[in-house]
């Protein structure tokens, strides 16, 4: 669990309770003369200033009630402080300090540990108050930190919606209620939003974890999240998702966790944009930008079709150059033009090549010679043998071997490669003149 943003829940609970009982501690029993003002009321706003909405002043009138709640919130000790305002609450189950007492006993839990009563206070402060934002938003983390994903997320979005009913105390100044509304806003939307990322609920994580990076900007636990949400989503907002990865990185302190963030957003702006350019700007840009700039963007890469790649091998390679790869990928996937140049540069030569067998007869051998199908255990050269093999050298099926062939003939798809006048090679054939396979780019690869 993060324990500040848990602190900053309870804090609040603390600090108004604390507050309310010395508001009632000051109160007088008796029923105060009409117009007074009350000690510790702040005064009026002043003409045009306008007043967060303020707690119902709470008085309570029995003597006795009025002691035991008192001296239970005075207790310094929290374990006597609980077992005071338990007895108090069960002396006294309606009285108008209730919701109060409640709260301060969910903080006393806190203070000594007890997860469990504390978050049961929480469940009991509800019952009084389902819209108490303290109580729902020490739920969304308590079910947070237990993996609890869809307890986790109700309680901080019921949190959110209660957040604007949310009333301040008396002794509360607007700016200090203000500040709490911000913080506890930032707090239940990381909830909702980390919590919706979990069950891979994209839009939802997208929009809570969003108002919390605009609540609390240079909160990594908040930065993130929100670059995974955009990122891992389908689609991808990739524009958005580098920018706050690209934050992240800014941000994170650790030096182990800062060299993964970076590693895993150069991976992903490379794979985007095609090449690591810019990275380093963006890097510098985020350090000191919180949020992406009107208009930002980056630039997406558009891989080659495979006729521009075939086009892109003829325009810069010699045919006898090339790798039986980058034949077929010409022959197969480029325009007649660049096919026909470089069928005419090797039909009917003879070649020296090596291959994986997929089928063999003694006179006929199917084989694989691109990396692509020998990974796909699929021939795309038929070689015919000038004679019959020997049976001690007929290779095995899966086997490399050197081999000698005409080309002959050519189906484009699925591509085939004919070849007479076969021969098997010994390893003693010169290696200039073999080619080993190379990996035939496919379409959107680089």
């Amino acid at each position: 669990m993060n324990k500040t943003l848990l602190t900053i829940v309870l804090v609040f609970a603390g600090v108004v309770v604390n507050q309310s009982a010395a508001q009632t501690q000051a109160q007088a029993a008796a029923p105060q003369q009409p117009g007074a003002q009350q000690p510790g009321q702040p005064g009026q706003p002043a003409p045009g200033q306008q007043s967060a909405p303020a707690q119902q002043k709470k008085e309570i009138k029995d003597p006795a009630e009025y002691n035991a709640y008192v001296g239970a919130v005075q207790q310094s000790d929290a374990a006597a402080k609980i077992s005071g305002l338990e007895a108090f609450l069960q002396q006294y189950p309606s009285s108008i300090m209730k919701e109060d007492a409640l709260e301060l006993l969910m903080v006393a839990y806190q203070q000594t540990g007890n997860q469990a009563k504390m978050a049961d206070a929480a469940q009991r402060l509800l019952q009084v108050n389902p819209n108490n934002v303290r109580a729902l938003a020490l739920l969304a983390y308590s079910n947070k930190a237990g993996q609890k994903w869809a307890d986790a997320e109700k309680y901080a979005i019921q949190g959110l919606q209660a957040l604007p009913r949310m009333q301040k105390g008396e002794m509360v100044s607007d700016a200090d209620f203000e500040k709490q509304k911000t913080q506890l806003a930032a707090l239940m939307n990381n909830v909702a939003g980390f919590s919706a990322l979990q069950v891979k609920d994209y839009a939802s994580a997208q929009k809570y974890l969003r108002a919390a990076v605009e609540a609390d900007p240079n909160n990594l636990e908040n930065v993130y999240p929100l670059a995974l949400a955009y990122l891992t989503a389908t689609p991808a907002d990739d524009v958005n998702g580098l920018f706050f990865i690209a934050r992240a990185a800014s941000l994170a302190k650790d030096p182990a966790g800062k060299d993964q963030i970076t590693k895993f957003g150069v991976s992903r702006y490379r794979k985007y944009h095609g090449s690591e350019q810019g990275w380093n700007e963006m890097l510098a840009m985020t350090a000191n930008t919180p949020l992406p700039p009107p208009n930002f963007t980056i630039s997406q890469y558009t891989p080659p079709t495979p006729k521009q790649q075939a086009h892109d091998l003829v325009t810069s390679k010699a045919p006898k150059d090339m790798s039986f790869a980058e034949w077929e990928l010409i022959l197969s996937a480029g325009d007649a033009q660049d096919a026909e140049k470089v069928w005419n540069a090797i039909k009917g030569v003879s070649l020296q090549m090596e291959g994986q067998v997929i089928k063999a007869s003694s006179t006929k051998l199917e084989i694989a010679g691109s990396q692509d199908d020998i990974e796909q255990r699929r021939a795309d050269i038929e070689l015919t043998m000038t004679g019959p093999i020997p049976a001690r050298l007929m290779p095995k099926d899966g086997s490399t071997l050197d081999f000698e062939g005409t080309p002959v003939s050519y189906t484009p798809s699925p591509f085939m490669m004919v070849m007479e006048k076969g021969a098997l090679l010994t390893k003693a054939a010169p290696a200039t003149k073999k080619r080993t396979p190379v990996h035939r780019r496919k379409p959107g690869s680089r």
